[in-house]
């Protein structure tokens, strides 16, 4: 098994002119995307349509009345051609009334954009410490021999949160060979680890996030670990399901 950890969205039109056939991708935008999805279908959601534009998440409900529409720029609650955003980006608001039996439409500013660039790979999973174990789990059982882990970042920066849990998910896996790359995920991971909370605290989002106190319960919302025991595959289809 190969682990390679891309660290910023710099990276990513790069993959474009990869071959990702023989490949699985895992995504982390922890602070929040992928934490948000994995809890939206912890609770009940169908499934999750990620998009990369504002336009294409209202052509969409345009299309189908009955999708709800969530997302972010900037952190806060979309609200664009006169239309609001059903829901933001903090899965605290994902709760089972609001989220089951439905089909959540998203787009984030760096989680969404992640999971398109990554489209043309032979499976993808939305990943967190929400469910990091059952990812693993899933990753070993399917014995992939290449795998990508694709931090989101913020902006075209590397984001803390996501290189800890791509560090946190290549210890799990116990790989045999690390890129670069993996290998100083894997060593952040081993030196933050005794104090997460300690060590996210000082990241660009979760301080941002901090900093808001409709947002700031986010942070230790996003950092438990694997109270959402499923897998957040990208079907064909552009969908995200459970299973």
């Amino acid at each position: 098994m190969t682990i390679e950890t891309i660290l910023t969205p710099a990276e990513f039109p790069a993959l474009a002119g990869r071959d990702l056939r023989q490949t699985a991708c895992v995504v982390f935008d922890v602070l929040r995307a992928t934490s948000t999805f994995v809890t939206a279908l912890h609770h009940g959601a169908t499934a999750i349509i990620p998009v990369s534009e504002i336009a294409e998440a209202i052509a969409m409900r345009q299309q189908r009345p009955d999708v709800l529409l969530g997302g972010e720029r900037n952190g806060v609650r979309i609200s664009a051609k006169g239309i609001d955003f059903d829901l933001g980006n903090s899965p605290r608001e994902y709760t089972p009334e609001t989220v089951r039996g439905k089909t959540i439409v998203s787009t984030t500013t760096n989680g969404t954009r992640a999971l398109r660039a990554c489209a043309k790979a032979s499976t993808v999973l939305a990943a967190s410490f929400l469910n990091l174990t059952a990812t693993v789990e899933f990753l070993k059982r399917k014995n992939f021999s290449n795998i990508l882990l694709v931090c989101a970042g913020t902006g075209e920066n590397p984001a803390l949160e996501d290189v800890l849990a791509a560090g946190a998910l290549g210890e799990l896996l116990a790989a045999v060979t690390l890129s670069d790359s993996a290998q100083i995920a894997l060593r952040v991971w081993s030196e933050a680890r005794p104090d997460l909370a300690g060590a996210l605290g000082s990241s660009e989002n979760a301080r941002r996030l901090l900093a808001q106190p409709a947002l700031r319960d986010d942070v230790a919302f996003c950092l438990q670990r694997d109270v959402c025991p499923l897998v957040a595959r990208m079907n064909a289809d552009g969908r995200i399901c459970s299973g």
